[in-house]
């Protein structure tokens, strides 16, 4: 969704004139054109913008910065809306495109608390503890240490998981960290008498593998055969899925796999796409026809049959994904003759892409 190209009405207050002049004042409307947007944890937007609406609180044409969290009202408007904003607009306002699984990444003295939603995936939590060493004359301290770790986690998950809208609770990370967590989740809500903690972790925990504690390594905890099975319909999972099925066959067949706007609008010409990826960051830009290009080429990708997938890039896939370009195909039939041409994307990308298609069937 393309808020720098749009206008933002909110209602917002100034606290340095609030301190000067009124106490509690009530709120004025205020419409900045979004020109800087930041995300905040916890899923808060931050937006810069200049002010169109004069009020008491906010001089006409003054910068200003608001923050919109989950609930506050706001009215969004744009010159051009494509399919995809208005897609995206009504899966994040759907009560269940909420966050609908929750992931717990830990090492030992590191652990971070996700949530993963159709749209983002949002660190609610992060735990960290310097845990002695096992050996020597520290040693005495470690299971207290790991003890008080292990409790934080469990604070930390109390405080952001909502047992009655996840569908599972996945503990992933390298070694045995994982396991001792979810044993740990377990005795501490039976001790505390937590029977939704207790119910959730005895019916929806599943134990994965994941490289890391750190949040890029949920893609792979989301991949593993016993979480895939729980997860299968979800969209992140989709998207994990898709991206890692690009992975595989760049690896074992680099002709079936495409990647950059130049060499997926010629594979699409050729009516060769099964399963495009596109990034959300290519909806966001200004240029009206740039945007349109690439949903055309959904468009198209579709009405040939194939699968196209819009990446959000507060998901690790999507980032992935936008290391390649924010652009990748998965191809119905390997193009190796495509694979060699040097294309690039610029103001010409869709005639050089149909002059490469016709290239390619001329051999």
């Amino acid at each position: 969704m393309s808020l720098e190209a749009g206008r933002l009405f909110a209602r917002t207050s100034d606290d340095a004139r609030r301190r000067r002049a009124n106490p509690c004042p009530a709120p004025a409307p205020s419409p900045p054109p979004p020109k800087k947007i930041q995300t905040k944890p916890g899923g808060t937007l931050r937006l810069k913008g200049r002010n169109l609406t004069e009020c008491e609180h906010v001089k006409l044409g003054a910068y200003h910065t608001i923050e919109l969290e989950a609930g506050r009202q706001l009215a969004l408007t744009k010159d051009v809306w494509e399919p995809q904003d208005a897609e995206r607009v009504a899966s994040a306002c759907d009560p269940a495109a909420g966050a609908d699984v929750a992931a717990v990444l830990v090492s030992e003295g590191l652990a971070n608390v996700c949530l993963v939603g159709a749209c983002a995936t949002l660190v609610r939590a992060r735990v960290e503890a310097s845990l002695p060493r096992k050996k020597g004359a520290a040693a005495a301290g470690y299971d207290g240490a790991v003890a008080r770790f292990h409790a934080r986690v469990y604070e930390a998950v109390a405080r952001s998981v909502d047992w009655r809208a996840i569908r599972c609770l996945v503990i992933a990370g390298p070694g045995f960290a994982k396991d001792a967590v979810r044993s740990f989740l377990e005795e501490e809500a039976q001790r505390r008498g937590d029977r939704d903690t207790l119910e959730g972790v005895r019916a929806r925990a599943v134990v994965a593998h994941a490289p890391s504690a750190h949040a890029h390594a949920l893609r792979d905890a989301l991949a593993q055969p016993q979480v895939a099975a729980l997860v299968a319909d979800t969209k992140a999972a989709r998207e994990a899925a898709a991206l890692g099925e690009l992975h595989r066959v760049m690896a074992v067949d680099p002709s079936r796999a495409m990647y950059g706007p130049g060499h997926v609008l010629a594979a699409a010409e050729m009516g060769a796409v099964r399963t495009l990826l596109l990034s959300d960051a290519l909806f966001r830009v200004r240029d009206v026809a740039k945007r349109r290009r690439y949903a055309g080429l959904a468009e198209r990708v579709r009405a040939a049959g194939g699968e196209a997938l819009v990446l959000s890039s507060l998901h690790e896939s999507g980032e992935q994904l936008n290391r390649l370009g924010g652009v990748a195909a998965v191809l119905r039939f390997p193009l190796p003759e495509l694979e060699d041409m040097e294309l690039v994307e610029d103001e010409e990308v869709l005639a050089a892409a149909q002059q490469a298609a016709n290239r390619a069937r001329a051999r």
